[in-house]
């Protein structure tokens, strides 16, 4: 993965404004050219960006038909190409019984668009050079030194035999989940009755406990396959979340806020919403078995309750690093470009472009994820990613990284079209897990140049 393609692909005109600069000796103007480089998000006209206005209308019509035929009350989408905002829009409403519209800067739970933030959290760390990853994890949660693999599993009383791990959990295995760690509430129906009797959960809509009190809990029960021998999505990032309040010495919404989201300027990203900030927070709807949407129940059970309305919990001491956080497609827009430009934003160096390689780069092999040994989408460390088998099937280039949460929001990052999106949904459970597959189609139609 090349992630400084895009701007190779312009360093011949950028040098010709560059040279004329040296010799005249405008430092100012060339301050202001090497500046360009990394953009910050601005609107701009579609054309600006090589995307035809009209085919881009197309994407209007594809999420409106979603709303149309009645399965989903609303979205904010919103995409860029190297750094311009060319499409920004709301769809249907916040609240479908009120009749509320939907707003640009809409609040939505983003769940499992959480855990590319927690990794690049600790990632931060590691260019710290506060752990290797290959590091044991029990180096610094000493609760999981010696770890052990479900046996047998007795469903009458949930009870398991186990055998010893072949080796320890490293980091690297928490960044790209073949750990062996489960997940609770979303996961097998053993994972889940293990979990459920051991009080762990999936980390959503959980205010009061603290990770250290989960995670610890967590280390005791057994891994469902030795560790590095399969991807199991599982409560990794939960556990990174606590790795890196360890090392860190700092609660997990601090470090993030304040080495990140501050930073960069995210001011609409939180695990528990200030009260001056609830209302812009959508309803969470549900489809049923036919695709029709309803509001959700006020507790939704999976093994586990969660309110619908989680993040509004004052006072929260639990952050899921891997499922907690609530953002707007701006502020997650922001984050992406952070990533596209290479770790840097808003004049903040977040991580170094090697960093971010190797975090989009495959990291599992050829382990299977969902789809099979032989699938070309891959995992790195806290993304999806693209590989050039990819492309006979999807428009985004290898290289490409992405992610969804549960609630149904999705985006992508292609560094070598220079193409941010981001798609804010919040319906769980729905039919349309396909959305994201389905819309990329859509968008790459309307870029010409």
């Amino acid at each position: 993965m090349n992630l400084i393609y895009p701007y190779i692909e312009g360093i011949i005109p950028i040098m010709k404004k560059i040279i004329p600069l040296i010799l005249a000796g405008n430092l100012a103007v060339l301050i202001a050219v090497g500046q360009s480089q990394y953009p910050l998000l601005a609107e701009a006209p579609p054309g600006a960006a090589g995307i035809s206005a009209d085919r881009l209308g197309q994407v209007d019509r594809f999420i409106q038909s979603y709303i149309d035929r009645g399965q989903l009350n609303g979205a904010t989408a919103l995409v860029a190409r190297n750094g311009k905002i060319v499409y920004h829009k709301a769809f249907g409403y916040s609240d479908l019984q009120q009749r509320t519209p939907m707003r640009k800067d809409q609040i939505f739970r983003i769940a499992s668009m959480t855990k590319p933030v927690v990794s690049v959290a600790a990632m931060m760390l590691f260019e710290e050079g506060k752990f290797s990853l290959d590091d044991p994890v029990s180096k610094f949660i000493p609760t999981f030194k010696n770890p052990r693999v479900l046996e047998k599993y007795n469903a009458a009383d949930s009870s398991y035999t186990t055998v010893p791990a072949k080796s320890e959990i490293t980091v690297r295995q928490l960044l790209n989940h073949t750990s062996g760690i489960g997940y609770a509430q979303i996961g097998s129906n053993i994972a889940n009755a293990i979990y459920y009797k051991h009080h762990i959960n999936g980390g959503i809509g959980t205010p009061y406990s603290t990770l250290k009190e989960m995670i610890t809990r967590l280390a005791g029960l057994p891994l469902f396959n030795h560790p590095g021998e399969k991807f199991l999505y599982g409560l990794n990032t939960d556990v990174l979340g606590y790795l890196v309040e360890v090392i860190s010495g700092m609660p997990l919404d601090r470090y993030l806020d304040t080495k990140i989201f501050a930073p960069l300027g995210m001011r609409d990203t939180y695990f528990f919403l200030p009260r001056e900030k609830q209302p812009r927070l959508t309803k969470l709807y549900k489809q049923d078995e036919n695709g029709k949407l309803q509001m959700q129940d006020s507790i939704i059970s999976l093994n586990g309750d969660f309110s619908r309305d989680f993040p509004k919990t004052s006072g929260g001491t639990y952050f899921s690093g891997g499922a907690g956080l609530s953002s707007t497609a701006y502020d997650y827009a922001i984050f992406c470009q952070m990533l596209l430009n290479g770790g840097t934003y808003n004049g903040a160096r977040i991580l170094a472009p090697s960093t971010i390689r190797m975090m989009t780069t495959n990291q599992i092999g050829k382990l299977a994820m969902w789809n099979g040994d032989d699938a070309p989408y891959r995992f790195g460390l806290g993304f999806g990613v693209y590989t050039e088998a990819s492309e006979r099937n999807v428009p985004v280039r290898a290289g490409t990284f992405d992610w969804a949460g549960m609630f149904a929001s999705h985006f992508w990052v292609d560094p070598k079209t220079g193409v941010v999106a981001i798609f804010m949904r919040n319906v769980w459970p729905t039919q349309d897990w396909d959305f994201g597959d389905r819309i990329k189609p859509v968008v790459y139609a309307a870029i010409v140049e």
